[in-house]
């Protein structure tokens, strides 16, 4: 009869509740020609079996290529014969699923059942069903014996199982518990297929034990040393041809597991029928599954050292199922990049040296709703109009729950699937660098959550955590701390940071809680905590592995920045490693962000008192390469938007957060802005419903308040990006020089920026509700017509008062703040004025 495909309604819930489905077919039919010399595996079975073989010499597995050398997919190789890591990579096929059609007719072939084979080995039963069998394919598949070759097949529930080659038709003997037997009349193993018999329904398929290991050699060696830079060729599911044959390798490291076994929609959820191997001592399982292409559900059914069993889905997977569902998912990239000529540029100029404004974008959340290829038809049209240069993403790895912004990932190398595949993503990427704006994307290697389905005692023991309770447990958010120590995971961590680099052209990495990282007692009491060889307090494990991402991203990805969201003293966070430093390209400056906002959170009358809050920052101000972040968590959790925050009534608001911008953007550093801040939302963001963009609505009567400071931030953005005074010399102290940064009674500051010609622009920033005449400045000698106006934040198309600076301002010989010109000047209320030599 033609057999027909099974239904493929399979249950993506537990492995308790998808048992009731085991009496279905696997759904693993597909059209594939077997043309090459089929591999056989190891001959070192055991009892009968390996006496009767021990006359048969057995073929050494071939080392396939290593997809460290980048191939993409396993040259095919004849039996005995290594592939070197050199060997060219056929192009990759993209498998695909297909009905079976009926057995091919076999000229000649035997329409009877195979010889009787030697019993199996009750151990090897017992470990084959039990899970915990570390070489199945020494048991199963095809090895050449005394008088013929011996098949055997684990199929649950099959009715029967066939042989199928060239001259060749053979039903194998029932065992039980799903085990088929038999051996061919042949002298060496034949390219064979299986047909499986089910109550239902009838298949052909590859058999996965027949198969040399898809992973190479090289790869091993550096994964065990702990350096495989692209892991994530290695290790997770990678769909390619091997010896001829479509399907999806699987391999994951698991060196406490007593066995692993892949567990799918393909095979409705039961791993009985598809153990994996054990490659060795580096503790990586792998197997290939012929005819499993794109889009298979899947995780690992793993057995734990105690014998119980635990199902996880793929640390190394790069597609998930959509939370709350929690199945990994295969997939391969497709995209085809439209960015040459941004990704060739990007690193033209250092990024200390080269303009910087950030618009920090919480994607889920910016137009709640929207695909990343919608988003990608608004984003870059909308950071490109207000001229910011980089957008950055709060973390988009895969993560369960959508309350922690992206915080707590469970899946380090996948996008969330919440708004589309990982191919959408790459699209959004490509649009944005097409309009001529960098990513950076939050990074999130400090700690990750306990969800049993994910990396928490991965294989029964702890893995990617540390070992002691106390260092693995994360005192502020119930999570768990990476074992920074440990070889594989710093590598697991290292190639997640250059993945997102060359995967997803991603161009500079946010560090997320990095201060978490590099103390032993952060957020701990006395007696929770065990200081560090020498007595100290720092992590060096952490501190080695910082190091370490640091110089294999920027080595590996010319262009790309690297930013530490660190918020204590720790010296060196932007020092090059070699000089002893952690290696960031910038440091977000968190005593800056805390100070300026204490001060102008007070009123007017009272900010002289804290005065030196705004000008503290200058003490330290070149001591690291610092970003200046009003970021998501100044606006949330009841600290309030940032226009909020501001004293006085709705004018005043506007009017400080305005002259507040104006500061920001003029003091050293780059800058970062949170969504929603650009255009003044008076309430806080939530991940919920996210900007209140309907603030913007012609028709709603305040929207021109909205606008109006949205037009400052596009002029702000615009002036920074022409004025190299404003950016090229953030990191160096001739970039910058005091006007006069004491007059606390007038709650006044002036400074001067210089660009790398000596080219100066004037600040003044004014904190107080009053309009000041005559206000005298020194200014340095410029040889022109005066200093003009080319910012006023008091402007009336801002929504201000328009208190303005109209003509030139001539230097004249007055001596004041220790120059001998100066300049008078009208000072705007609550306003921030930008001047530059006419």
């Amino acid at each position: 009869m033609t057999a027909r495909k099974p239904s493929r309604k399979a249950s993506r819930k537990t492995a308790t509740a998808e048992a009731d489905t085991r009496a279905k077919a696997p759904a693993e039919a597909v059209s594939v020609e077997t043309t090459q010399t089929a591999a056989p595996v190891s001959a070192s079975f055991e009892g009968t079996e390996a006496a009767e073989a021990a006359a048969a010499p057995a073929p050494v597995p071939a080392a396939a290529s290593a997809s460290a050398s980048g191939e993409a997919g396993i040259k095919a190789a004849a039996p005995g014969a290594a592939a070197t890591a050199t060997a060219p990579a056929p192009k990759r096929s993209r498998p695909r699923r297909a009905d079976a059609g009926p057995p091919r007719p076999r000229q000649g072939g035997d329409g009877g059942s195979a010889r009787p084979a030697p019993a199996l080995d009750g151990a090897d039963r017992g470990r084959l069903l039990a899970g915990d069998h570390h070489a199945p394919h020494d048991v199963l598949g095809a090895r050449p014996i005394p008088g013929g070759v011996l098949v055997r097949a684990l199929r649950p529930f099959a009715r029967s199982v066939t042989v199928l080659a060239e001259g060749v038709r053979a039903e194998l003997h029932d065992e039980g518990d799903g085990f088929f037997s038999g051996v061919l009349p042949v002298q060496e193993v034949p390219v064979y297929r299986l047909q499986v018999a089910y109550d239902d329904n009838t298949i052909e398929v590859d058999d996965p034990y027949r198969f040399w290991p898809a992973l190479g050699e090289l790869d091993l060696h550096l994964i065990a040393e702990g350096r495989h830079e692209e892991l994530w060729r290695a290790l997770g599911s990678e769909p390619m041809v091997h010896q001829g044959v479509a399907g999806t390798r699987f391999t994951v490291w698991a060196p406490n597991a007593r066995g692993v076994r892949v567990t799918g929609d393909f095979n409705y959820w039961d791993g009985t029928g598809t153990p994996m191997r054990s490659l060795g001592s580096t503790g990586v399982w792998e197997l290939f599954l012929p005819g499993i292409g794109e889009g298979a559900l899947y995780k690992y059914d793993i057995c734990r050292p105690d014998g119980s069993h635990t199902v996880r889905a793929d640390p190394m997977a790069r597609h998930t199922e959509v939370p709350p569902a929690t199945a990994s998912v295969v997939t391969a990239a497709h995209h085809e990049w439209q960015d040459a000529d941004w990704m060739a540029h990007r690193g033209d100029r250092p990024v200390h040296e080269a303009p910087f404004s950030v618009y920090e974008v919480h994607l889920a959340s910016w137009r709640p709703g929207l695909t990343y290829r919608q988003l990608a038809s608004q984003l870059p049209a909308y950071v490109k109009d207000l001229g910011f240069t980089h957008v950055e993403l709060m973390p988009v790895s895969e993560h369960p729950f959508g309350g922690s912004w992206g915080y707590q990932v469970t899946g380090f190398f996948a996008p969330t699937s919440r708004m589309g595949s990982p191919d959408d993503f790459r699209y959004l990427v490509d649009a944005l660098h097409r309009a001529g704006i960098g990513v950076i994307m939050d990074w999130v290697p400090a700690h990750f959550p306990r969800d049993d389905w994910a990396l928490a005692e991965f294989d029964g023991r702890p893995l990617y955590e540390h070992s002691d309770p106390q260092r693995a447990a994360h005192p502020d958010w119930g999570t768990l701390e990476f074992d920074y120590g440990r070889t594989e995971v710093r590598n697991f961590l290292v190639a997640n940071a250059t993945y997102w680099c060359e995967e997803f052209h991603i161009d500079g990495l946010r560090v997320d809680a990095v201060a978490s990282m590099l103390y032993l007692d952060y957020s701990r009491e006395d007696g929770q905590w065990s200081p560090n060889d020498q007595g100290g307090r720092e992590n060096w494990d952490a501190v080695a592995f910082l190091q370490e991402m640091n110089a294999t991203v920027y080595r590996r990805n010319p262009g790309v920045v690297t930013i530490a969201e660190e918020s204590t003293a720790w010296d060196g966070v932007t020092r090059p490693t070699d000089s002893g430093g952690l290696g960031f390209g910038l440091k977000w400056n968190m005593g800056w962000m805390h100070d300026s906002l204490v001060y102008i959170s007070k009123e007017p009358v009272h900010r002289k008192y804290h005065h030196n809050e705004m000008t503290f920052s200058m003490v330290y101000a070149y001591s690291e390469n610092y970003v200046l972040p009003i970021s998501h968590d100044e606006v949330v959790h009841g600290k309030q938007a940032l226009v909020a925050k501001m004293p006085g009534d709705w004018w005043q608001q506007r009017a400080n957060h305005r002259a507040y911008l104006g500061y920001m953007w003029a003091h050293p550093g780059k800058q970062l802005l949170f969504m929603g801040q650009e255009f003044a939302q008076g309430a806080e963001w939530s991940e919920g419903h996210g900007p209140d963009w309907w603030l913007l609505d012609p028709t709603y009567e305040a929207s021109g308040d909205h606008r109006g400071v949205r037009d400052l931030v596009g002029d702000l953005n615009a002036v920074y990006g022409a004025v190299p005074a404003l950016w090229q010399r953030d990191t160096v102290p001739e970039g910058f020089s005091w006007v006069d940064g004491g007059a606390a009674e007038d709650n006044v500051f002036a400074f001067l920026r210089y660009d790398a010609d000596g080219s100066p622009l004037l600040a003044v920033s004014h904190f107080s509700p009053v309009v000041r005449h005559d206000y005298r400045l020194g200014v340095p000698e410029t040889g022109t017509e005066g200093w003009v106006e080319v910012l006023n934040t008091d402007a009336s198309r801002y929504g201000g008062s328009d208190v303005r600076n109209e003509d030139p301002l001539k230097a004249e010989a007055v001596p004041a703040h220790g120059r001998p010109s100066s300049i008078s000047l009208t000072l705007p209320p609550l306003a921030t004025v930008w001047f530059r030599p006419a």
